[in-house]
């Protein structure tokens, strides 16, 4: 089998990859019956001359590969007729702006097998989320000394890894009060809040948060803290899953004791808003940063009109009008909205994608049996829609 390294074609340009030139050369090691090749770039963070170094072969074309791996969605034009590919489409959600992406990829035959899909015991084996905790938590505290006027970061996209990233942290000066309420508790929170912690501030109980008034501190709450059920029954983390039409927000008395909010949750369009505009307007209303690392559009958080991006990451949210403004103002809420945060760290984000893609998947794509986790991570064989993606038909035609 011959397998190809895509370079990534995606604008704003993203400077990752799904395996490092260290990562290839064990590949090719430990799988000697089958060849690696790596699409030439002059934008990815590891350079053809270090996949050249490692003794991978770099090349401008890879139609003669059987599989092609990438990150993010490919640009049509580049789609190769009959050939399996790896990448982040961004369609099993109906996503209108991939719609001619997954249709084009039909009409061409191809086998389109999604990373957000491949999993074991319902977990994903690998992501991201943990870099765009990193990233996002970061910004956060960028924001936070731009809005106080007492210390300065570089962004995280001027930092080599994440090493420098938390050396810059030791520039924090915390002379105001910060208190930080952060949602979720899965990958995407695990890395801000490492980050928060980094940076010296305290970990607290979300209890404490709510009596008490620490100056330099963080509460994480999970579903359980944010939301009640409509009838009174007791959580059960199951049930919201299932059901989360059956629950209404508790999150306001957090947004009274907060002045940032980091959001790291994933939210179902079926559950209840974080926030309502009236309620942001209301003067028990604390919160003047709201670093939105989930970046759901038009959705639980009033205040994320619009993505944002790496190299002008913030912008600020005029309350009483629902109008997005210069960010950094007195009157009004500053939004971090990025929604490609890991590109800004893409060395680290890259190796740790690539050690679980070598470690969790090649081996089963490689073994030359049947993978159950790729089969119900297959979006299109041979350019039909698979029966776990069915429900996808109207979509690939309507």
């Amino acid at each position: 089998m011959k397998l190809g390294i895509l370079k990534e074609t995606k604008t704003p340009v993203d400077r990752r990859v799904c395996l490092i030139p260290e990562q290839i050369a064990r590949l090719i090691s430990g799988f000697p019956e089958h060849d690696f090749f790596v699409q030439s770039s002059n934008e990815r963070i590891f350079s053809d001359n270090e996949y050249r170094a490692c003794g991978v072969s770099v090349t401008a074309n890879l139609s003669h590969c059987d599989v092609l791996f990438g990150v993010k969605e490919m640009d049509q034009e580049n789609l190769i007729p009959g050939k399996t590919f790896f990448f982040f489409s961004h369609t099993a959600k109906e996503q209108p702006q991939n719609r001619a992406l997954l249709k084009r990829s039909s009409e061409l035959g191809i086998t389109l097998i999604d990373y957000e899909y491949l999993k074991k015991n319902s977990a994903r084996v690998i992501a991201f989320g943990f870099w765009a905790g990193v990233v996002g938590a970061y910004n956060a505290l960028i924001a936070y000394g731009k809005l106080t006027g007492t210390y300065e970061l570089k962004p995280a996209h001027h930092c080599y890894d994440l090493q420098e990233v938390k050396e810059e942290l030791r520039k924090v000066n915390f002379q105001d009060s910060l208190r930080i309420v952060l949602t979720g508790e899965g990958r995407v929170a695990s890395g801000a809040t490492g980050i928060l912690e980094e940076a010296g501030i305290q970990r607290i109980t979300h209890e404490r948060f709510l009596e008490q008034e620490d100056k330099y501190v963080y509460c994480q709450i999970g579903p359980q803290h944010y939301t009640k059920h409509k009838f009174g029954e007791a959580f059960d983390f199951q049930h919201f899953i299932d059901h989360p039409d059956e629950f209404e927000s508790a999150f306001f008395p957090f947004a009274e004791k907060a002045n940032v909010f980091i959001p790291c949750h994933y939210w179902d369009n079926r559950s209840p808003v974080f926030l309502t505009r009236e309620q942001m307007k209301d003067l028990r209303f604390k919160i003047r940063l709201i670093a939105d690392i989930s970046c759901d559009l038009n959705g639980p958080v009033p205040s994320t009109l619009r993505a944002s991006t790496i190299e002008s990451p913030f912008y600020g949210y005029d309350i009483q009008r629902h109008k997005e403004t210069m960010p950094f103002l007195s009157d009004c809420i500053t939004v971090m909205a990025v929604d490609n945060l890991p590109g800004e760290l893409p060395r680290d984000s890259s190796c740790d994608f690539g050690k679980n893609l070598m470690e969790k998947v090649l081996p089963e794509l490689l073994s030359g049996g049947k993978s159950k986790m790729i089969e119900n991570a297959t979006i299109l064989k041979k350019g039909r829609l698979t029966e776990p993606f069915g429900y996808l038909d109207e979509y690939l035609n309507g």
